[in-house]
This record gives structure tokens, sequence and C-alpha cells, in this order.
């Protein structure tokens, strides 16, 4: 429970000073929403806009604002949107519903197919398995994320005529059949060009700890190969990894905006940047709050995951020195 304190507190304090930092960010953005009401209506005299922004209080202080919005914000008021004309939270759940089922689906193939991966290299090191690996992890990192979008369309779509090219179904009430194949490329576009980074982090984790003195002795005490991996070395090599994948987890939700564009996929990394181009202030800080806030998550689940896979790590973040003298 101190653990479990300890780290809310922690992430309360950052999510904070992001907020506080993402409002000044915006709010040093070129232009307000009544700026942007008097160039798209001449007939508003300056009079009306003083009027306007004494009326949303965007003629106080900047702390003043900060503040007010705060205390909105925590009673689940985000503003309204102006760009969609509905209040910031009708917008923002539709869009994360989206975004978690591509995320959480395009994580599960990446991972799946990411450590099985990087586990045959490392037990093949130097060899054709390892080559071929490294090969297709450098081919998945270096290929730009449009580029793998296009050829799979041109792909599944246009020469094998399997899959549509588009995220959305034309159906009004689609099955979901329908749904897993219009969201089956956007998934397999974001899982592949997470399978590069994180297979070779395995490789390169799972081969340092295979060289430790307890795999050693481990062997010689005539503990199998499959058992020697899964039991003793993978679990170790395991750590650093979990830190890498809870980094992408931020990545996928905030970051897709490319695949979600490609696809025409209305997920929270498109409704982010349209929220900034249009100057829609409320929606995209309501937005960038809900990217740190997953992230900030991510790195939670992944500080309990080490305790489980390491049993030296314990809750309060200390180490056994009766285990750490081997």
């Amino acid at each position: 429970m101190r653990f479990l304190a300890g780290r809310l507190a922690q992430s309360l304090i950052v999510l904070s000073v992001m907020s506080f930092a993402i409002y000044g960010l915006i709010g040093l953005m070129p232009g307000d929403p009544i700026d942007l009401m008097i160039s798209a209506n001449p007939e508003l005299t300056p009079e009306d806009a003083k009027r306007l922004k004494a009326l949303h209080g965007l003629d106080r202080p900047f702390l003043a604002r900060y503040g007010a919005w705060l205390q909105a914000a925590l009673g689940g008021d985000f503003g309204f949107s102006r760009l969609f004309g509905k209040p910031v939270g009708q917008i923002l759940w539709p869009r994360l519903a989206n975004t978690v089922a591509l995320m959480g689906a395009a994580f599960l193939l990446s991972v799946a197919i990411a450590v099985p991966a990087g586990i045959l290299a490392a037990l093949n090191p130097r060899g054709r398995i390892d080559y071929l690996v490294n090969l297709l992890c450098f081919a998945g990192i270096s290929m730009p994320p449009f580029w793998l979008a296009l050829l799979l369309i041109m792909l599944f779509a246009v020469q094998l005529g399997i899959l549509p090219a588009s995220a959305l179904p034309t159906a009004s009430d689609p099955g979901l059949l329908e749904r897993l194949r219009h969201i089956a490329l956007p998934v397999l576009t974001l899982a592949l060009l997470g399978v590069g980074g994180t297979a070779r982090y395995v490789r390169a984790a799972l081969g340092e700890t295979l060289r430790q003195d307890f795999i050693r002795t481990a062997r010689a005490k005539g503990v199998g190969p499959a058992r020697l991996v899964r039991a003793h070395a993978l679990p170790n090599a395991m750590l650093p990894v979990i830190t890498i994948l809870a980094l992408d987890v931020g990545a996928l939700f905030s970051g897709a905006l490319i695949t979600e564009t490609m696809f025409a996929y209305p997920g929270m990394g498109k409704l982010i940047y349209d929220a900034i181009m249009g100057s829609d202030f409320n929606l995209a800080l309501a937005g960038l709050l809900f990217a740190t806030m997953v992230t900030l998550a991510s790195n939670f689940a992944a500080d309990a995951a080490y305790a489980g896979l390491d049993p030296r790590i314990t809750f309060a973040g200390a180490v056994d020195r009766r285990t750490d003298r081997r």
C-alpha cells in the first residue's frame, strides 16, 4: 500500500505539472477563440470582442484562467469544442474507445511476434536465423509508416482484395467480423512498426543474460534448454524490455497520427492533430492530458511487472541483500 500510494502521488504530481505546462504552451499559440471568431465574422466590433473575452474569462491573468480551468476539469467539465460544436467529453470518449481497440490489438500482435523472434535470434547468435531476424528488424525500423501502410493497402486491398483499405465500415450497423476486417490493416501496420525495436531489445537482453554465471550454473545442474530459457533467462532479460514496452504504449496512444490518417481511422492521434491545427484549445488540451495519463498508467504497470518478474525487487523499492550477495 505504501508503494501504491507513493506511485499514485508521483503520478498526480507529474500530471499536475504537465497540465500546467500544456495549458501554458497552448496559450502561447497565435490567436485565441475570440480572435478566430472576429476573423470569421467581420461584423463583430471591438466592443463585441472585448465583451466576449470577458464572458469567457480570456481577459483574466494566466494563473486565474488556469485555476478556473483546473477546477472545472476536476469536475469532469473540459470545456466546449469549437471544431465539433459539442462538449469535449462527448468527442473524446468515442475516439478514446477506438484508440484503445487499435492500440491494444497492435500492441499484443507486436509482442506476440517480437518476443519469439528475439528469443530465436538470441539462441542462435551469428547464425542464419539471427541474421534474418536482424535484417527484418532493420527493415521494419527503417520503413516510414506511410510507406508501409501504402504497401499493405496495395497488397491486401488492391492486389488480393481480401481486406478493405479504409478503417471505417460503410454499413450503418456493421457486425464484429466486418469491424475486424476494417481494422486489420491499421493494426498490422502499427504492429509491424513496433516489432523491429522490441525484437532487437529482446535479443540483446536475452543474449546478455545467457552469458551470466547463474545460467551456466543452471545448465551444469542439468536444467533443460526450454526450461532454462523460460524459467531462468527470460524473466531476467524481460526487465529492460518492459520499460520499452511501457513507453511504446504511450507512443501508440498519441503518436499513431500517420497510420490513422492513411486509413481514415478516428483515433486520438488524429483528433489531437486536428484540434491543434484548428486552434481548438479545449480539445487539444484534454487529448494531450489523456495521452499523459495513459503513459503514466503504463509506467505504473511496468513497475508492478518488475516485481512479478524479479523476486529481488519489492514494492518498497528495496533489494533483498541476502539474494543480492550471490
